[in-house]
């Protein structure tokens, strides 16, 4: 995981909540295949409680920028890839391209106890996804861009308690298939 500046900005390096069976570095890139039965979701609707996704964080104090670009191979409904922002397993946020019914959209779960979603359709596709979560004060701003980043589009901004230490960085999910390859491109943590 690529972090700028020096990485004392950012105490502790990079470490896995749920490492995937299969992983690799490929140069700054991070290239993972999700574990089938791998979810993040508490409670809400579906009655049940799964913390058993794949994330890759950064212990980040303070206000951040993170963001990556990812591609996945999607097969199956519910695989998933994005940015998650974690204080622990009952307080956490996550924006990720997801696959459903043969097309994508982009979902920002927010979960503080029990999770909610919010979901974008964005048809189907096929090349880079870019996401980005801003935190600033009391908040956190999520946003995606299909187009290389020259448009971000603001999706949903919801609470992060300001004096909670947080983990950012790339994480993805595979609940309903056998599992899934995606490619984390580009991802940069900063202070804004």
């Amino acid at each position: 995981m690529q972090l700028t500046p020096a990485r004392g900005v950012f105490g502790d390096e990079p470490v896995w909540f749920h490492e995937p069976a299969r992983w690799r570095r490929s140069g700054p890139d991070i290239v993972l295949t999700a574990d089938p039965g791998s979810d993040f979701w508490r409670h809400t609707h579906y009655g049940y409680v799964h913390d058993n996704g794949h994330f890759l964080g950064a212990r980040m104090l303070g206000e951040f920028v993170a963001s990556t670009t990812v591609e996945g191979q999607y097969r199956a409904g519910g695989d998933q890839a994005g940015l998650m922002v974690r204080m622990d397993a009952e307080r956490w946020i996550s924006v990720a391209v997801e696959r459903v019914d043969g097309g994508h959209r982009i979902v920002a779960v927010v979960t503080h106890g029990v999770s909610d979603r919010s979901v974008v359709p964005v048809g189907r596709v096929d090349g880079p996804v870019g996401l980005r979560v801003v935190r600033s004060g009391d908040g956190l701003s999520v946003e995606f861009s299909l187009d290389a980043g020259a448009t971000w589009v603001p999706h949903r901004l919801c609470y992060l308690p300001p004096d909670l230490p947080a983990f950012v960085g790339p994480m993805a999910a595979s609940p309903a298939g056998d599992g899934f390859e995606v490619v984390f491109r580009d991802i940069v943590i900063t202070k804004p």
